[in-house]
């Protein structure tokens, strides 16, 4: 892969697992800083080290609960510290509930809207400053439920359509201080995070997991789910000279998943 991304600074926060970890791994192969935020110091050792032994750089990583304002602004000091910048901000963070609409307590929605909302509200803001001086680009990770509403799914898809109106609002103030604002709308894709969904999903029906998934698979017609690297690829384009025209956009990488027009 070509270091089209030499020098430039990345955080990815949600980059220890799953699709956050795809994109941190691939923009590190193309020659990136990254910097991997998320809460577990364990599961961010893991990551770094998995990403050093596949690229042969290791990542920076950092701790911290980005469902609190203090967590985010000791991210944003720690990457201003180290590089003095950022290039590009990918809010990758969130893991919100599926399951029965009754059975979900109000801490489950606050803290899909802490996890995933306002912590990318919250980097936002800090980085927006340092991500126009040098002509950066943000790209959310979403999801379709945004535009897809489910219900064994809701809190997911509240969560989500917020932070895609969010997203389009911010791009209209990058228009004018040179920040690309885009945002990827994944479809069920292979990860401990979707194996958790179905888990919820099947406890609210009474169902196993494998029957869930085999629904879901079936009700969507696709032919397989998504895999991280197929996020990653499309960030990485978002984030590339040849996107620079590209702005406010919200992309599904579903497999063809999404029912609705665009």
């Amino acid at each position: 892969m070509t270091k089209q991304f030499a020098g430039k600074v990345v955080l990815v926060s949600g980059g220890s697992r799953g699709i956050g970890f795809g994109i941190g791994q691939a923009f590190a192969s193309a020659g990136a800083e990254v910097v991997l935020a998320a809460s577990s110091e364990q599961t961010l050792a893991a990551a770094a080290a998995a990403v050093a032994a596949k690229v042969g750089r290791r990542p920076a990583t950092i701790a911290a609960d980005l469902r609190a304002e203090v967590g985010c602004r000791a991210v944003f000091e720690e990457v201003m510290t180290r590089y003095s910048g950022c290039d590009i901000l990918v809010n990758s963070a969130g893991a919100t509930k599926a399951g029965d609409f009754l059975a979900l307590p109000d801490g489950d929605w606050q803290d899909g809207f802490d996890l995933k909302f306002f912590a990318c509200v919250r980097l936002c803001r800090l980085f927006w400053p340092a991500l126009a001086e040098r002509h950066g680009h943000v790209v959310n990770i979403i999801g379709g439920a945004a535009r897809t509403p489910d219900p064994g799914f809701l809190i997911g898809g509240s969560v989500n359509a917020a932070m895609a109106n969010f997203t389009k609002g911010l791009a209209g103030l990058g228009k004018h201080a040179g920040v690309n604002v885009n945002a990827i709308y994944p479809g069920m894709t292979e990860t401990e995070r979707v194996e958790q969904l179905f888990e919820q999903r099947a406890r609210a029906a009474g169902k196993s997991s494998a029957e869930i998934r085999q629904e879901l698979i079936a009700r969507e017609g696709l032919q397989r789910l998504g895999r991280p690297e197929d996020i990653a690829a499309l960030t990485l384009f978002l984030c590339g000279e040849e996107a620079r025209h590209i702005q406010g956009v919200a992309i599904a990488v579903d497999g063809g998943a999404t029912p609705g027009l665009y």
